[in-house]
């Protein structure tokens, strides 16, 4: 992808423009990571662009997904760039686009931009970082600084909050002062930002290692109770020491994402941990032998789902989300179910990530017990080795079987017996297909048939 990059520079160069990487890649690239995109801005005009781009390779193509602003989709090598025009913003009336834009330099470009870290410029032909408002400086001294005036900075776009917070304690670094007074002062225009929007953002944190520290921060500065007030309201509200001698419920989920192993992490995942507690504040009773929260992991579910759905997220991720969290208090009860339950919950698609979310629950907890999701897994491992599957448990008997040779009429009594059956066929008791005969016998003889 880098060396398309450079290769689409050089072919702007060539044509007579400025063109340069900028924003997050060269940031990356100076603080030793690897970019994950690269976009460029440029001297050239849109509709220069789409020309230089069409005529890199026969098969590039270019999208103007937002040409009133001077951006275009540059698809080159089946690799994706997001190719601007050097610009000035104007006024932000809806506190994210600009109501228009002017065509300018590459400097006026810069200081449009939102944190001086991400207002540099890299000449990948010439290997030369281009720096007009001193983020090279930041960078090295790890501070977040926004160009310019910070409050004028996040009043055109009040996601710009959001993503200060991120950055801040993904990158581990510290706000420059006037940064961090205007989040403060600032903070309640997250209330403007559009749903889908803020998922996006709280999803980039929560994918992040750092994800607890940046949750943690969005409470401190008073967001967490504007963008997730279900999480918010889990502050201070104390838990059985007997059983979470860490604290209340809020640092419970906290340690819970903290200590999720990095390997496991996913968006539905992420998100179930989040909110697998967050009915517990209305399900508080302090009874006489200590706190409890009957009833929670239900209300969560339902609590989750509503929030999901505030924040624009897909059905098939709500589903998900919800179940995992709906489910989380019955890991408890899996050793002790009947075989068929347990069949049950390790045939289901999610099984795996609800133990992930058990594993993570338990280390929100001190102290750590993974005595119960070590068994679990045992049990599940020696499962999935005796290739029990879902084929193995089908009764041998056919709904065809059971009109013919009992005489039962089509309907759901029908099905009722295969469920029987199959139920059967797991806990051991029925076998073969005479086993099977017998028992539907024994059920029909019980009901009078």
């Amino acid at each position: 992808m880098e060396k398309t990059a450079i290769k689409i520079v050089k072919a702007f160069q060539d044509a007579g423009f400025e063109a340069y990487f900028a924003g997050g890649s060269v940031r990356d690239m100076l603080m030793g990571n690897e970019p994950t995109d690269y976009d460029i801005a440029t001297s050239a005009k849109p509709d220069e662009i789409e020309k230089v781009v069409d005529e890199i390779h026969l098969e590039s193509k270019t999208i103007p997904i937002g040409k009133q602003f001077g951006v275009i989709l540059g698809i080159v090598h089946g690799h994706e760039f997001e190719i601007a025009t050097f610009r000035s913003d104007s006024s932000y009336s809806d506190g994210r686009r600009p109501d228009a834009v002017v065509f300018e330099s590459a400097k006026e470009d810069a200081v449009r931009r939102d944190f001086t870290m991400n207002g540099l410029f890299y000449d990948p032909i010439k290997k030369k970082v281009i720096d007009y408002v001193k983020g090279q400086d930041d960078i090295q001294n790890k501070k977040i600084r926004f160009i310019g005036e910070a409050h004028e900075r996040i009043k055109e776009d009040h996601l710009r909050i959001l993503r200060a917070v991120r950055f801040k304690n993904n990158f581990d670094f510290e706000y420059g002062s006037r940064t961090k007074k205007a989040i403060e002062e600032l903070a309640h225009l997250v209330k403007d930002i559009s749903a889908e929007r803020i998922q996006e953002e709280i999803t980039k944190m929560l994918l992040h290692p750092q994800r607890a520290h940046s949750i943690r921060e969005l409470d401190k500065f008073g967001i967490l109770e504007r963008v997730l007030p279900e999480v918010a309201a889990c502050k201070n509200v104390d838990q059985p020491t007997e059983f979470h001698q860490e604290g209340g419920v809020l640092t419970h989920i906290l340690k819970s994402l903290h200590d999720m192993p990095k390997e496991w992490v996913n968006k539905e995942l992420v998100w179930a941990i989040l909110l697998h507690d967050i009915g517990k504040p209305d399900t508080f009773e302090e009874k006489p032998d200590r706190i409890h929260f009957d009833g929670h992991a239900d209300l969560s579910a339902k609590m989750a789902g509503k929030l999901l759905r505030r924040l624009k997220f897909s059905k098939a991720q709500i589903t998900k989300i919800t179940w995992m969290i709906d489910h989380h208090m019955t890991v408890g009860f899996i050793p002790e179910m009947r075989r068929a339950h347990q069949v049950g919950l390790f045939l289901h698609p999610w099984f795996e990530d609800l133990m992930k979310l058990h594993y993570c629950d338990e280390h929100g907890t001190h102290p750590v017990d993974l005595s119960l999701y070590e068994n679990i897994m045992k049990m599940y491992t020696e499962f999935r080795d005796e290739k029990l599957l879902e084929d193995h448990f089908k009764p041998k008997l056919t709904g065809d079987d059971l009109m013919k040779e009992f005489g039962l009429e089509p309907g759901p009594a029908i099905q009722e017996i295969l469920n029987t059956l199959r139920e059967e066929r797991i806990e051991g008791a029925v076998k073969t297909k005479a086993d099977e005969k017998k028992f539907v016998k024994k059920i029909l003889d019980a009901m009078g048939e």
